[in-house]
């Protein structure tokens, strides 16, 4: 079985058992996330329940595994012909979640 579900502008599929890294939630290590899902199907696709925006009834259970920073984003400046360049550098905060449980 595996659902679709939203979080920080985001939409990820998942499935029981697996590690996802989506945006910082404010939980921390260990601690139990829960989540309603925008689509569930089963293990042969056969049935595909979609939410209208949630699935009523079914929640999406999550441990979060830990904190990390994404990789560094380089953003640079420049314009031509006027000796303007800029370098800057971003790291988005991550969270890894391991999905537990999708009961229906």
């Amino acid at each position: 079985m595996f659902a679709v579900i939203k979080t920080g502008g985001k939409q990820y599929q998942v499935e029981e058992g697996k590690t996802i890294s989506i945006e910082k939630l404010p939980q921390a290590e260990n601690e139990k996330v829960e989540f309603e899902p925008l689509l569930v199907a089963e293990e042969d696709g056969s049935k595909v329940t979609v939410g209208t925006p949630l699935v009523s009834g079914v929640k999406v259970q999550a441990t979060v595994v830990g904190h990390a920073r994404d990789k560094k984003v380089r953003v640079e400046k420049f314009k031509s012909k006027s000796r303007y360049h800029k370098v800057q550098g971003h790291r988005q905060h991550k969270t890894q979640i391991r999905i537990d449980k999708i009961s229906a």
